[in-house]
Parts: structure tokens; sequence; C-alpha cells
């Protein structure tokens, strides 16, 4: 969770907080900042499970996260093959070979 945040950091975010809050509302913030966190995460889950339940059995084993645009194109760009099909993107053409002319393109 706190793979980008490092301990200085953390460090300043505790001194902000003690200097704005004071020490007498900075446990309450904090135990009403976990609450809130741990509410978020169980919505999300439950969001999953709830799309997960409407799209039926066929879609059980549906990762979500695999389309996340960024993990998608990974996949795309991570393929075995020499030349991957992309929707929208016109394959390589071979050394030598002249691109197709379209007149009413020009």
């Amino acid at each position: 969770m706190f793979s980008q945040v490092g301990w200085w950091e953390l460090i300043v975010i505790a001194v902000v907080g003690l200097v704005v809050l004071g020490p007498d509302r900075l446990p309450k913030a904090a135990a009403e900042a976990a609450r809130v966190l741990r509410q978020l995460r169980a919505m999300a889950r439950n969001a999953s499970a709830d799309i997960k339940a409407e799209l039926g059995p066929e879609m059980a084993d549906l990762d979500l996260a695999s389309l996340h645009p960024r993990r998608f194109m990974q996949s795309v760009l991570d393929d075995d093959d020499d030349h991957p099909v992309v929707p929208g993107v016109p394959a390589a053409l071979p050394p030598g070979e002249r691109p197709p002319y379209d007149a009413d393109a020009t």
C-alpha cells in the first residue's frame, strides 16, 4: 500500500496533521480516515461481486483487473506473436511492398 510513499512523507503528513488538527483531534481523525478507507474497500469488493453476479455464470472467471487500459495494452504488447493484431492499427507491410492507395482519401 505504501510502495510509493516513503517514511519521510509519512512523518511529514503526521506532523502537518498534528499541527492542523492538534493532539486532541488527531487520533479521532486517523480512526475516521481508517474507517472510511475500510468502507471504500468493502464498497469496491461488493461492486466487483455485483458486476460478476449480474454478468452470469459464463463470465464468472472474468478478471476485472485485466480490463485496466495499462494491463490490456501490456498483454497485447507482450504477446509472442511477431505481428500482434491491434484493432484500428494497420499491420506492418513486408519490406518492398507498397501501401494501398485510396484515391478517395487524398
